[in-house]
């Protein structure tokens, strides 16, 4: 397998577009399309925010038949919380794709991010949409990419090629979020194509494993958005028979590699971040254990600014994995940083201070808790909390 982030290998059968229309007010690109040449197999994971936005319900009665050719996005304005009029806004948006495509609108998966309760200014999408699809090309993938930010500061891609079946399969997503993001798919949207044949059912199967792995592994602030969204469309165009048993699951590896990828692009650009942390928990009793465990600790504010202030204060650590909710034994756990080795045997272990200062210095910081009482493990990404982060969101809409 190849894998890259930062870049896109585009699969076959797609092209995309990014372009400004009108929604931003510097310019910058604000909407996007994405389009299959063929019917392709569709599915999605949304939200469990029960206050979700428009593009959200209109998307999960799109999916019911399991296919889908097209996915609009518009940034700045989330659609959220508008209402009857938000709703008909995103079945028009559909219809206006659908039109200028040739295709149903309910083959048009609509997406928005921005700003929650202010109405979409659809007199600027409707020019938008008119002026994009002649734009859509096999190399549209970075306008794209640009165009779904919100207060990201890089745009996210990630890809993999693979042979499978003596075809060469694509995989191909991009993403943004940089705040409200927190688990149980945390405002992020990510969008993944590929070129390999799968059913909608073992497409849904294949996407529910990989944000098992990568989008509910990640939180920056703890806050669950109204419009999280990853969806995936697989087209088949690479020739290949519908994937099963080995087949599927080499699939299955390189598509959690891509969303993994995405997500790690996510929470390294939290808002206000200067630092990517991993935290690695081992020895815990099941993989949920495992997971509450290292989300817990990656939602403390506490643990999040001693990274920031390089700060190696294991005592920040024990304590958020202590009230995860996990039976763990603080004798028996195990704690490093950057690492360097800080907790065990019930207590703190002497280290060299300067050193982890200096460890904890880097763009990437590593913390690993082995709760030696069971077998499973689990990694989350998170990122630091900086005076930068509340300075974003003081002045987010002021």
């Amino acid at each position: 397998m190849n894998f890259t982030e930062n870049a896109i290998y585009p699969p076959k059968g797609y092209t995309a577009a990014g372009l400004h229309c009108g929604l931003k007010d510097g310019g910058e690109r604000d909407l996007a399309l994405i389009v299959s040449d063929r019917p392709a197999s569709a599915a999605g994971m949304f939200t469990t925010n029960r206050v979700c936005a428009a593009p959200v319900q209109i998307n999960r009665e799109h999916l019911r038949d399991g296919r889908a050719r097209a996915v609009v996005v518009n940034s700045k304005n989330a659609n959220a919380c508008t209402g009857e009029q938000g709703m008909a806004d995103a079945r028009q948006t559909t219809r206006w794709v659908g039109r200028g495509l040739g295709i149903s609108p309910e083959d048009v998966l609509v997406n928005s991010t921005g700003v929650i309760g202010v109405p979409l200014p659809m007199a600027y999408l409707e020019t938008g949409i008119q002026t994009i699809i002649p734009q859509l090309d096999v190399a549209g993938w970075d306008d794209a990419s640009e165009a779904i930010m919100t207060t990201d500061t890089a745009p996210k891609k990630a890809s993999a090629r693979l042979q499978i079946g003596g075809c060469e399969i694509a995989i191909a997503g991009i993403a943004k979020g940089a705040g409200m993001i927190a688990p149980n798919m945390a405002t992020m949207l990510a969008f993944v194509v590929t070129d390999a044949a799968l059913s909608a059912h073992a497409l849904q199967n294949a996407l529910c494993e990989a944000v098992t792995q990568s989008f509910n592994c990640i939180t920056v602030d703890g806050d669950m958005s109204t419009n999280d969204t990853v969806l995936a469309l697989a087209n088949g165009a690479a020739a290949t028979n519908e994937l099963a048993g080995e087949n599927l699951r080499t699939f299955q590896t390189a598509l959690n590699a891509v969303c993994i990828g995405l997500a790690k692009q996510i929470a390294r650009d939290g808002e206000g971040a200067t630092k990517l942390i991993t935290i690695r928990v081992a020895g815990a009793p099941t993989p949920d254990d495992a997971r509450r465990v290292g989300l817990s600790v990656a939602n403390s504010n506490l643990v999040k600014t001693a990274v920031f202030g390089r700060d190696p204060n294991w005592g920040r650590i024990l304590c958020a994995a202590g009230y995860s909710g996990v039976a763990i034994d603080p004798d028996r756990a195990a704690v490093s940083m950057a690492g360097i080795p800080i907790y065990a045997n019930g207590g703190g272990l002497p280290f060299d201070r300067d050193r982890a200062v200096d460890a904890l210095s880097a763009s990437d910081v590593a913390i690993h808790i082995d709760l030696s009482i069971g077998d499973a493990s689990a990694t989350i990404y998170t990122c630091d909390l900086t005076y930068h982060y509340i300075r974003i969101n003081a002045e987010y809409t002021t």
